[in-house]
């Protein structure tokens, strides 16, 4: 009985602690150099590098994470390495983005993601995200991107696009790794 309980009130908190949590602390700053794009994103996660990664990584089951996403899987894995294929639509406003790449991933378990794009509609994408251990249940998400686009991106309206995307995806991964913390609180024994 005790853990039916607990298994519901997890089922109907989650969503009000995620959104209590939405774009309060999620900052983002994008800058346009020449036809650079570059993204720096900083926020913390309530849990540790490891349920942090687990959903950062689980690039299989990313459609299900992130609302924009229409495909997402990996093609090829080689040791520390991950080819991922991604494609999806990004909307704010008036302004719809079709998206599609397929990119290399180095991974250092449960710190950084060093990501650079093979192929896309998109000139070049390289980046660099790292989870760093805050104290205990915390994780500070670390993003550095640096993009050139494969068409023309207003600056002004292509800023608050690019940063609306950026935040409202990262909620999403931090809403996930939430709800799976509190899933696995939820079915450990007393």
């Amino acid at each position: 009985m005790k853990l039916s309980l607990m298994v519901l009130w997890v089922l109907f908190m989650t969503p009000a602690i995620a959104e209590q949590l939405q774009d309060k602390d999620i900052e983002v700053k994008v800058q346009f150099v020449g036809e650079k794009v570059i993204v720096d994103l900083n926020m913390l996660i309530p849990a540790t590098p490891l349920e942090a990664w687990s959903v950062l990584t689980d690039f299989n089951h990313m459609v299900g994470i992130i609302s924009n996403m229409k495909e997402s899987k990996i093609v090829e894995t080689a040791g520390d390495k991950l080819k991922v294929f991604q494609r999806g639509t990004a909307s704010y406003g008036p302004i719809d983005f079709e998206f599609e790449s397929t990119r290399e991933l180095t991974l250092t378990p449960y710190t950084k993601i060093q990501t650079h794009m093979l192929s896309g509609n998109m000139k070049s994408m390289d980046g660099t995200t790292q989870v760093v251990e805050e104290g205990q249940q915390q994780s500070r998400i670390i993003l550095h991107n640096e993009s050139i686009p494969g068409r023309w991106i207003p600056p002004i309206v292509g800023k608050a696009f690019i940063e609306h995307e950026t935040r409202e995806q990262y909620q999403e991964i931090r809403n996930e790794v939430i709800k799976r913390k509190k899933a696995v609180t939820a079915i450990k024994p007393d």
